[in-house]
């Protein structure tokens, strides 16, 4: 391929060598399997290969396979396993104690050679461009020749890959009748594929690929065509029937990645191989490989539009996975029932009374009423059968009146092709024009939903490169937009950014105050990221507290989240998740047992606190939204009656003190027992029927406080002669209250008795 830069050949020069080294490695696993077995000799059958995964892969934990790995290894054919198949089972297998000194120092030598020859697989399998200068290569060429010769093979044979002659067709003795016969075999079963008689485009490939004498090229594009029709049948069959099975060899998706295999063999340096072998990956929802097979392709042609499109759409399927999407309840869709359900569980709300704000809303505003439509066709309603196309149309409408959670939700299903044209692009431009608008309703002071989702799902296309060009820095300014907009999980990806430097300078005390905000806004992940955190730097006690909670939260989530796994499409599920074996140990792990007090960090630092900062900014927006509506009440509609009773008490004996950083602010809940010391520090606020106040406890840090059960024509005296700026005072029996409207938690006070000021307690004190 004369088009072919130098360093993308070096790249496919080590490519080659390293798939000649499987040849030397398959060798090796047979040898020791004769001399693990006491001389079983391997048959490459799946007999053979099913019991060798029954009986020594599946009692090894060291093993962590694919589903892809242990289809291809139960089939038992050691021809399809790739060097990275190869390397797992040979560094992982157990081995006989009967062994002598010799035949163990020899396995030791050469396990160091594997793990040498893997450690230069994945920094190539890596590699960002796929263009390797002389400088490079050279130093690699000779680590890899060093390792596979004293593994046995033969420098001479290998020198051959060196040369730049195998970018060119090789000279093969051909039988022209032969040739022009698989030319004609090839273009009907091309011709069958273009009419969707994809079973007689098969049969035409699989006798076009048994003819000899034709050169290599012909034969890899009979293969690939092959790859592409068993690829399309098995979609049909899968839209036929709705059955799934990862593990069945013998399905469509296994005989085409053995098809695009060999077409990759034949002619490693087209592109088109390459693209097949990752369409099969795909298929197989291996996408790691997909994309690395995609890379390998677009190297090759790096302007394809097809290569570029498939390659994006593996990277987005593998983010979300990587992310846990598909066992996160959260992002699992549920009908309008069940969500109304599960609010009422969690904050207490009736599901009639929302019901009647929808409708309210619909009458009040008709981008609202679309976009409520589109959530009752998307997920389904007690009236409404779940349909995606009439969800689209309805978050369209809003969208083209600007409602940004129209344009959200249509970025949402359009970036998936639910009920529209899969456009990711056009998802971008939806998601940019949302971003753009407001974040605060002017009317009622709520956020504007849309905005902050789609801020931080820009953010995550920028950090995963998915559909625009990987761009940390422009991703670090998207999730910081969403913090400030009330977004949890930008502030959990930000803090990461913070703690590694990508895209921001390196900032450790930022890093751990984001985490913090976003543990509090409720994000599992955050949780245990947090107590990761405070757990390096030694604040073991606070560490073990956000433990326990992600613990807590996490649970819930992973146990909703098996079952929602069993209900996704095999397309959506990992290839491999060690989250969900780590959380597995995790929960029952115990540790920090022995913790030791942990100093105050400097006051002043908290000043710049993103918390703090969000506490004085809503806060100080409710003020001036007051001011505007000249303090009319505005919130008999949208305030809900608690989910718990808050007990009364009248003393202070008796009580455990608790500071604001060990009340849960993810979960609403009464700390029966306890007494929270807090000092007011902001100006209080009084709109019926609440008294809304920012207050700080002796830790200095601070948090919303709302007070009920006073009569409202005392609160002018209320919030100008008792609740003052500076006050001091107990609070017995706190409620951490999760809001019912916008999910932020608070401390709710419904007994005004609850409240204990300073000068009443001192007075309690001394009469105890």
């Amino acid at each position: 391929m004369t088009s072919t830069t130098t360093n993308v050949r070096n790249y496919f020069k080590l490519d080659l060598l390293l798939a000649r080294s499987c040849i030397i490695l398959r060798q090796v696993f047979k040898n020791r399997y004769y001399l693990f077995t006491g001389g079983q000799l391997w048959s490459d059958s799946s007999k053979c290969g099913s019991s060798y995964f029954a009986n020594i892969i599946g009692k090894n934990k060291k093993f962590s396979l694919t589903t892809v790995q242990k289809t291809l290894v139960c089939n038992g054919d050691t021809n399809e396993w790739d060097l990275t198949t190869l390397t797992a089972l040979l560094l992982n297998i157990d081995r006989p104690k009967t062994l002598d000194t010799a035949q163990i120092q020899q396995l030791d030598n050469e396990d160091q050679l594997l793990i040498q020859l893997r450690e230069i697989r994945n920094t190539l399998a890596h590699h960002s461009s796929r263009n390797i200068d002389n400088d490079e290569f050279h130093q690699f060429w000779s680590k890899l020749v060093a390792i596979l010769v004293t593994l046995g093979d033969v420098p001479e044979e290998l020198d051959k890959l060196k040369s730049d002659s195998i970018f060119e067709q090789c000279i093969q003795s051909i039988n022209e009748p032969n040739v022009r016969e698989v030319l004609h075999l090839n273009s009907l079963g091309t011709q069958a594929h273009k009419e969707q008689r994809f079973s007689d485009a098969i049969t035409l490939f699989t006798k076009a690929a048994t003819i000899t004498d034709i050169s290599n090229h012909y034969r890899a594009i009979v293969y690939s065509n092959l790859s592409a029709s068993r690829l399309e049948l098995y979609d049909r069959q899968v839209d036929s029937s709705n059955v799934f099975n990862n593990e069945d060899p013998t399905d469509q998706r296994y005989h085409a990645l053995r098809d695009a295999k060999q077409a990759r063999m034949l002619s490693p340096t087209s592109w088109q191989g390459h693209f097949r072998v990752g369409k099969a990956y795909s298929a197989l929802s291996e996408h790691e490989r997909a994309i690395n097979s995609f890379e390998r392709a677009l190297a090759l042609d790096s302007n394809n539009k097809k290569i570029q499109e498939a390659l994006n759409a593996s990277r987005q399927v593998q983010c979300r996975q990587s992310r846990n999407e598909h066992i996160d309840p959260r992002c699992q869709p549920i009908t309008i029932p069940e969500h109304l359900n599960e609010m009422k569980q969690k904050f207490g709300t009736d599901p009639q009374q929302v019901r009647a704000v929808h409708n309210l809303l619909e009458k009040m505003n008709l981008s609202t009423a679309d976009v409520i439509k589109g959530h009752k066709y998307e997920h389904g309603d007690i009236d409404i059968k779940q349909d995606y196309e009439q969800a689209a149309k309805y978050f369209a409408k809003a969208a083209n009146q600007g409602n940004a959670e129209g344009l959200y939700n249509l970025a949402r299903l359009t970036d998936r092709g639910m009920g529209v044209k899969k456009d990711p692009h056009f998802a971008t431009k939806l998601l940019e024009q949302a971003a753009a608008k407001p974040p605060q309703h002017s009317k009622c002071n709520l956020p504007n939903i849309g905005v902050a989702q789609s801020e931080h799902s820009l953010g995550l296309r920028y950090a995963e490169g998915v559909f625009v060009p990987k761009n940390f820095s422009l991703a670090a300014l998207w999730y910081q937009r969403a913090v400030d907009h009330g977004n949890a999980e930008s502030a959990n990806n930000l803090a990461i950014m913070y703690l590694n430097g990508s895209g921001v300078e390196k900032n450790l005390q930022k890093a751990k105050e984001l985490f913090e905000l976003s543990a509090r806004r409720g994000d599992p992940k955050a949780m245990m990221n947090l107590a990761e955190h405070l757990l390096e730097i030694n604040d073991l006690e606070m560490a073990k507290i956000w433990f326990d909670r992600a613990c807590e939260a996490v649970k819930k989530l992973y146990r909703q989240g098996q079952e929602a796994e069993k209900l996704q499409l095999p397309c959506f599920l990992p290839y491999k998740s060690y989250s969900k074996m780590t959380l597995k140990s995790a929960f029952d792990d115990e540790y920090l047992s022995n913790t030791t007090p942990f100093p105050i960090a400097n006051h002043r630092s908290r000043l710049t606190n993103p918390h703090r900062i969000d506490i004085f900014k809503r806060h100080r927006e409710w003020s001036a939204f007051m001011s505007r509506n000249n303090n009319t009440s505005i919130d008999h509609i949208m305030t809900q009656k608690p989910r718990v009773k808050q007990p009364k008490a009248k003393s202070l004996i008796g009580l455990k003190s608790i500071p604001l950083r060990e009340i849960n602010p993810t979960k609403d809940h009464v700390y029966h027992g306890y007494v929270l010391f807090v000092t007011i520090i902001d100006e209080a606020l009084s709109w019926r029927p609440s008294i809304h106040l920012v207050i700080e406890d002796e830790n200095h840090d601070c948090d919303h406080m709302v007070v009920y059960d006073f009569n409202e024509t005392q609160g002018e005296y209320l919030i100008n002669e008792v609740f003052k700026l500076g006050t001091r005072m107990h609070i017995i029996n706190p409620y951490l209250r999760i809001g019912a409207n916008d999910g932020k938690p608070f401390i709710r006070v419904d007994d005004f008795s609850s409240i204990i000021f300073q000068n009443e307690s001192e007075r309690v004190d001394g009469g105890a």
